[in-house]
């Protein structure tokens, strides 16, 4: 019997787990909506939130734990500073997960995770900017 084993095994390791949650969780949090598997999406879930309520508390502490969760600061800052703000008033429920039909390679059930109340402009807004960047280089270096 499996009591006391919680979540999903996704055939992979303990430490490989932890640091594909800690990416999905970098990538939902920054473009605010993402498509991945169902599996994973339902096993996301719980994470972000817990990261969620983490930045609603907003203190050093919070901050630490969020940072040794998953690892990149200007996320970090982007939950504090945007997200949590605009949660503080509800108790749970952050996100939302949408079915989005089957994979066509391997027949996956994909699905859509989004924050409920998200801001459309930025999923995608750190790309563009990279691409715009990477542009204007490009151009200056053609001169």
């Amino acid at each position: 019997m499996r009591h006391g084993f919680k979540g999903r095994r996704f055939a992979r390791s303990v430490s490989h787990r932890k640091s594909m949650f800690a990416n999905l969780a970098v990538s939902l949090i920054e473009h605010e909506q993402i498509v991945t598997t169902l599996p994973k999406a339902k096993d996301l879930r719980p994470i972000v939130e817990k990261l969620v309520t983490l930045g609603k508390r907003g203190d050093l502490h919070a901050r630490r734990q969020v940072i040794a969760q998953i690892g990149n600061e200007g996320v970090v800052k982007r939950l504090f500073e945007t997200i949590a703000p605009r949660y503080a008033s509800r108790n749970g429920g952050y996100l939302r997960i949408m079915k989005a039909g089957f994979r066509h390679g391997d027949n996956a059930a994909m699905a859509v995770i989004e924050f409920v109340d998200r801001d459309t402009s930025a999923k995608g807004a750190a790309d563009r900017a990279r691409l715009e960047a990477e542009g204007g280089e490009e151009e200056a270096a053609a001169a």
